[in-house]
């Protein structure tokens, strides 16, 4: 289990004192035993805690690059337009988001973190809880280069599955509409 090493104030990502202007609400990470996290990767986990919540906005997002990737078992989103619209797709997926539990398990890059939530589909009303390993990677600028949500520690394998997670990031941004400035995402709630 690696602490990594300390990060440095980097220009252009915010610190610890900074995380209210991004309205971050997960300010509280739990870290495993021996694991610190520098104030910039506390932002960092905290603006992810906060998407995997449904709480995205365009400020969080802003700690992302513009090529960046998420993945998950149902999706490769690569690029802005699609990665977010997969965290805005939360909020109208989904009545009840809950987490249950997290822990930040390396403060290395990239950061890992065990996460367990709660959802309820909406119109159906049906409970699903997944539990995942995080892996949230950081380019040389200390911005968001990719982050993995693993379910049960796994991602997909195989040409099939990955046909259809490519084809699922690009159907969800035609679905979801994201805010196009802050005004827009604060009418929100975001």
């Amino acid at each position: 289990m690696s602490t990594g090493p300390k990060a440095e104030a980097v220009a252009g990502i915010p610190n610890q004192s900074s995380t209210s202007s991004l309205n971050i609400e997960n300010t509280n990470i739990s870290t495993a035993s021996g694991v610190s996290l520098s104030s910039e990767q506390q932002t960092i986990v905290g603006s992810i805690l906060d998407l995997f919540a449904g709480r995205p906005s365009l400020q969080k997002l802003a700690l992302w690059r513009d090529d960046a990737t998420f993945e998950d078992p149902i999706t490769i989103a690569q690029g802005r337009e699609k990665y977010q619209a997969q965290w805005y797709g939360l909020q109208s997926a989904f009545s009840e988001i809950e987490r249950q539990h997290h822990s930040v398990k390396d403060a290395g890059n990239p950061i890992l973190m065990d996460l367990k939530t709660r959802y309820v589909i909406k119109g159906i009303n049906k409970e699903q809880v997944v539990s995942s390993v995080v892996a949230i990677h950081l380019d040389g600028e200390g911005k968001i280069q990719k982050v993995q949500d693993k379910w049960d520690g796994k991602l997909p394998d195989g040409a099939i599955a990955n046909a259809f997670r490519h084809l699922n990031a690009v159907t969800v941004p035609k679905m979801i509409n994201v805010p196009k400035n802050e005004k827009e995402d604060a009418e929100r709630g975001n």
